[in-house]
């Protein structure tokens, strides 16, 4: 009988068993995979908050480069804005083996290749149908689960959790590393219908001038392309047509290839169920503008983690103290911020091509930096007052 078994070892499973087992608790982790971390699922890109916030020190082996900021591009790639924010370009293989490595020196246990099937509910406690590889299965106890599955989020469905995701609510996605590429140590995001419907173009710099590119679009758009109309969207359409049209890129050699999905929709209304968590992707908790979930992911499996030792101290595992203590309080963070997100990704959406350019154009730092931090009305005023037909689609960030 463990205290907790959680379902996934990424950044969120890893964080949420680190600070439980530091505290005391009996805990075990499955990974699916047969090597934590490997392989590579997205981007790579982190900031430095979550990191500062838990008071880790980020190994150079973890992380490829320290980037200066990000360079935004409109569709014709003219007045690109400019966010001067450093962050890690990581090596996600060792990054999450560190997180992972981190949970299991404080005494969490941690299984690889085992993937957890079905899950039973109990009177006090859940029971675990796991398989290690093509093994028979065999059953572990917890008194509390937890779902770090990320997009699959099967367990988490099976506990009454409405993780389906809908195609509007999901990026489609498609990514290479590449060699060579000479970089600025800048991100790169390229905006446009043309370029990246509902989406983005990502170059992500690595060291020894390799990089990250990629593309994420919207799940429910049909891509036209010489291949037929695809029911849904065709991001390696996308990618290979903006690698082909790119000076650098076009001779370039691919190191990695590999696709997938993300969600950029709201998070789910509750994370709680009983004594059972969802956190990280699983629970949607990703930031719809770029979909980057790797801190957001960090910082679930922080606030739930401390919130469960907190409720083995007290012995309340009832669903009313974990919700408060872990949903509440990942919400008076999160849920405001996020919300204005998702606005503004559905107005970004309704742009045409043509007036991303003028904004692109008009927009200076300042208002930029307020645009990040969610404080869109000195900004939209002045876009509308030089752009008048522009009202009806950006009064919407600050009705």
């Amino acid at each position: 009988m463990y205290d907790v078994a959680i379902v996934g070892a990424g950044p969120a499973g890893s964080t949420l068993a680190r600070i439980c087992a530091k505290n005391g608790l009996n805990v075990i982790m499955f990974e699916k995979k047969k090597e934590v971390g490997n392989p590579v699922r997205c981007g790579e890109a982190l900031g430095k908050v979550e990191l500062i916030n838990q008071n880790l020190e980020l190994p150079k082996e973890c992380y490829s480069l320290e980037v200066r900021g990000a360079k935004l591009y409109p569709p014709n790639k003219a007045n690109p804005l400019v966010i001067e924010e450093g962050g890690y370009v990581l090596e996600r293989k060792f990054f999450d083996k560190w997180l992972a490595e981190l949970a299991t020196k404080e005494g969490a246990k941690l299984k690889v290749y085992h993937k957890v099937e079905d899950v039973k509910v109990r009177k006090n406690h859940y029971t675990l149908n796991v398989k290690h590889g093509g093994r028979k299965a065999f059953e572990v106890d917890a008194k509390v689960v937890v779902s770090a599955e990320g997009m699959e989020a099967l367990i988490a469905r099976k506990l009454g959790f409405p993780t389906v995701h809908k195609p509007y609510d999901v990026d489609t996605c498609y990514e290479y590393e590449v060699i060579p590429y000479e970089h600025e140590e800048m991100i790169e995001l390229y905006f446009g219908n043309e370029i990246a419907p509902r989406g983005y173009v990502w170059i992500f710099p690595k060291k020894d001038k390799k990089a990250n590119v990629g593309v994420g679009v919207g799940g429910h758009i049909t891509t036209n392309t010489k291949r037929g109309n695809l029911k849904g969207a065709d991001p390696k359409y996308y990618l290979d047509k903006f690698m082909e049209e790119h000076e650098q890129l076009r001779n370039s050699s691919t190191l990695l290839d590999f696709g997938g999905v993300i969600s950029v929709g709201a998070p789910l209304k509750s994370f709680v169920k009983g004594r059972a968590l969802v956190i990280g992707t699983a629970a949607k908790q990703v930031d719809p503008i770029h979909g980057g979930g790797i801190a957001l992911a960090m910082q679930a499996g922080y606030i739930a983690g401390e919130a469960l030792v907190k409720a083995f101290k007290n012995k309340k595992l009832e669903e009313s103290f974990l919700k408060k203590e872990y949903e509440e309080k990942w919400k008076s963070i999160n849920s405001n911020k996020l919300q204005k997100r998702l606005v503004l990704r559905k107005v970004m959406e309704r742009l045409g091509d043509d007036d991303l350019n003028f904004i692109f154009k008009e927009l200076n730092k300042e208002e930029l930096h307020n645009i990040t931090k969610e404080n869109f009305a000195p900004a939209v005023k002045k876009l509308i007052m030089k752009r008048p037909s522009l009202i009806k689609v950006l009064s919407a960030l600050i009705s």
